[in-house]
């Protein structure tokens, strides 16, 4: 009997697909990676998958790994999927197809099975990093199979597949939007968004927070520590990657933080709608940048500025795994060592301001800066900088005259 490893949540599309593989004669073995989705009973999860018939099903905790050595290094490129995304589902994916992987070659399995549709980006992200971590690993993904989408053409199949097999599943046949969650954020799409005239942020019950207009009249600060880019402390506080972002969730989300609604460019090809929410994500961000300000040079940031965009097309197409982002990450990591300090930030109705900032690092010399007399800046100096900046645009001038 052939054996498969199927990335598990216990929703309705890898419950079907679980019995589906069993009818195709596979042994499947269900990996339930915990990222922090909360809400969720996992020892029901992980029974339900055995009374479908699953030759194993455990979980794997990889919320920490996800924190720290996925989004924290995302964050430190100030990374931005076409300028609003902050990548949270992106991410997530090729950390799931590494902890599949390592349970393939622990039971034997000769195939990674994940319930991705053929139209998203989710089949990309999960194929392009097994592949990327094992040249020879055969990828089964139902939705891309015509034998499969014959069987179950919508939901009320799908439903009534459970049913028949008498697997539990809470959906039904009317669901207003599809919801994908962990500890970084909550990504909705699907049903009633793929109308751009709803009002998406209106239309989603948000699992993370309150909207802004019902969050408190009274501005909530909190303090966010850095070393060498990567958070440490939140109010003081010493805790890890894991611990912070959950963390600055809650603080986050009760004031209304990190609501987003976009229509953004897929993989694939189409325009798709998402609703997003990441409030402790849009805090790390905000409190990054604002640290950066004070320790890294002119040019350094803005190299890593023009760099970021790319940076945030290779996570957000799936190539996790890939030469040139093991060496951009090398260089951020670089980059990164001065950016030490402390941010105080003010939370307001989804907003989030600078209240204070510093750094033993900080570049910024209040002599140099400031507008007051005195000072150690010497603006006779700038008449033949710009002397020198000019020069070019001069010969220019009188070889070829500009209309004005």
């Amino acid at each position: 009997m052939p054996s498969c490893v199927l990335a598990y949540s216990g929703g309705l599309d890898t419950s079907v697909i679980l019995g589906w593989l069993m009818d195709e004669g596979y042994d499947v073995h269900a990996v339930y990676v915990d990222l922090g989705q909360p809400c969720e009973d996992r020892e029901a999860i992980l029974q339900k998958a055995r009374d479908i018939g699953a030759g194993s099903a455990r979980i794997v905790d990889a919320q920490l790994e996800l924190c720290r050595d996925f989004a924290f290094p995302v964050m430190q490129w100030q990374a931005k999927y076409e300028g609003v995304y902050l990548l949270g589902t992106s991410i997530a994916r090729p950390l799931i197809s590494k902890v599949c992987l390592q349970v393939a070659r622990e039971v034997g399995a000769d195939a990674y099975a994940h319930g991705a549709t053929g139209k998203g980006n989710d089949q990309c992200r999960f194929q392009l990093a097994a592949e990327a971590l094992d040249a020879n690993v055969r990828i089964i993904a139902p939705w891309r199979m015509e034998r499969f989408r014959e069987l179950f053409p919508g939901r009320s199949e799908m439903i009534a597949y459970c049913q028949q097999k008498g697997i539990p599943v809470k959906a039904s046949v009317e669901k207003p939007y599809s919801s994908d969650e962990n500890c970084l954020h909550i990504s909705y799409e699907a049903g009633r968004l793929e109308d751009l005239a709803v009002n998406g942020v209106e239309l989603v019950d948000f699992g993370m927070g309150v909207s802004p207009q019902d969050a408190p009249d009274e501005m909530e600060n909190v303090t966010v520590g850095f070393e060498s880019g990567v958070p440490v402390q939140v109010n003081g506080r010493r805790l890890n990657a894991f611990e912070i972002v959950s963390e600055l969730n809650r603080i986050g989300g009760r004031n209304g933080i990190g609501r987003i609604d976009m229509v953004e460019n897929r993989f694939v090809g189409m325009k798709s709608r998402g609703v997003y929410e990441a409030p402790g994500m849009t805090i790390l961000y905000e409190g990054h940048r604002l640290i950066e300000q004070l320790t890294l040079d002119r040019d350094l940031m803005h190299l890593r500025d023009r760099l970021a965009p790319e940076v945030a097309e290779m996570v957000y197409y799936g190539f996790w795994y890939a030469a040139k982002l093991d060496a951009l990450m090398a260089f951020v990591r670089r980059a990164q060592e001065p950016v030490t300090g402390e941010v105080s930030l003010n939370l307001y109705k989804g907003n989030v301001q600078v209240s204070g900032r510093s750094s033993p690092n900080s570049l910024y010399d209040e002599g140099i800066a400031t507008m007051e007399g005195g000072g150690s800046y010497n603006q006779t100096d700038a008449e033949g900088f710009l002397r020198i900046q000019g020069l070019p645009s001069r010969v220019q001038a009188r070889v070829r005259p500009r209309p004005y």
